[in-house]
C-alpha cells in the first residue's frame, strides 16, 4: 500500500508570486497520496538568471530543508533548475531532496538516446552544461537550445513562447534529440504543447521532480533505499552544527 507523502517545494527566490500557481500545477500532476505546500524566500533575488544571485539563495534553501525536515515533511523539492544547494541540501538533512536538473535527466535518459535542454537565456547554458557533466550525462546530451526569454518574459505572450519553443524544439531534434526538457521550472504547462506538436517525450522540470520524489520516497518506505550517509552525503557532526550555531 502506497504511503502518505508530504512534500515542500522550495522556489529559492525572495518574492511569493510563484508561489500560488506553483502549487496549482503541482496539485495537478501529484500522486493522490501527496501533500504539497510550496514556499519562497521573504528577502533575495526575485529570480535566479544569473550565478551570483544563484549563490546567494543557497544559504536560505539549506535553512529550509532543514527546518522542512523538523517540521514532518518527508522531502523537499529546491524548485530551480540549476539545482542550487542540492548536494548540501542532502548532506544537512535526512529527508529526500530532488531538484529540477537532476530528475529531468535521470528521467529522460531512460525515454531516449539522447536529449536536448530548451532554455530561456544563453546565459543559463554554462551552468546548467557543467551540471550536465557533474550528472554524468555528457554523452547523453544532444545539445541546449535557446529561445532568448528571460523567467519574466515566459508567460507574458505565451503564443510567441510556444512559437520559439517549436523552432528550438526542431532544430535540437535535427541534433539528434529523442527526448526534450525544458530548462526552466517557469516553463510549467508549455510541455503539454510542445509534445503534441514535435512528436517526442517532453520533460518538464517541475513535475520530473516531483514524479522523482514520490518515486525516491516509495523507495525509501517499501526497500529502505536513501540518500547514502557516507562519502558524498556524509552529514556534518551534529555537534559542530549546534555549537556554531548554523542553519538557525
Amino acid at each position: 500500500m502506497i504511503g502518505k507523502n508530504k512534500i515542500l517545494f522550495i522556489n529559492p527566490v525572495g518574492t511569493s508570486i510563484f508561489d500560488e500557481p506553483m502549487k496549482e500545477y503541482l496539485n495537478e500532476h501529484k500522486m493522490d497520496s501527496t501533500e504539497i505546500e510550496v514556499t519562497s524566500f521573504q528577502s533575495g533575488p526575485l529570480h535566479l538568471e544569473y550565478y551570483s544571485y544563484d549563490s546567494l539563495v543557497i544559504p536560505d534553501i539549506l535553512k529550509k530543508v532543514r527546518w522542512a525536515e523538523k517540521e514532518g515533511f518527508d522531502a523537499s523539492i529546491i524548485g530551480c533548475f540549476y539545482d542550487p544547494g542540492l548536494y548540501e541540501a542532502r548532506e544537512v538533512s535526512n529527508i529526500i531532496v530532488t531538484a529540477p536538473a537532476e530528475s529531468s535527466m535521470m528521467i529522460a535518459s531512460s525515454l531516449g538516446h539522447k536529449f536536448s535542454i530548451i532554455v530561456g537565456r544563453k546565459k543559463w547554458i554554462p551552468l546548467m552544461e557543467r551540471n550536465v557533466i557533474n550528472y554524468g550525462m555528457r554523452d547523453r546530451l544532444a545539445s541546449f537550445e535557446s529561445i532568448d526569454l528571460g523567467v519574466y518574459e515566459l508567460h507574458k505572450d505565451e503564443e510567441e513562447t510556444k512559437r520559439r519553443l517549436i523552432n528550438a524544439s526542431k532544430e535540437a531534434t535535427n541534433k539528434g534529440a529523442e527526448v526534450l526538457i525544458l530548462g526552466c521550472t517557469i516553463f510549467l504547462g508549455f510541455y503539454r504543447t510542445l509534445q503534441k506538436e514535435i512528436g517526442v517525450p517532453v520533460i518538464d522540470p517541475v513535475v520530473a521532480a516531483l514524479k522523482y520524489a514520490e518515486l525516491l520516497l516509495e523507495l525509501k518506505r517499501v526497500s529502505g533505499w536513501s540518500h547514502s550517509k557516507i562519502g558524498e552525503y556524509e552529514s556534518p557532526p551534529a555537534k559542530e552544527v549546534d555549537e556554531w550555531g548554523l542553519f538557525k
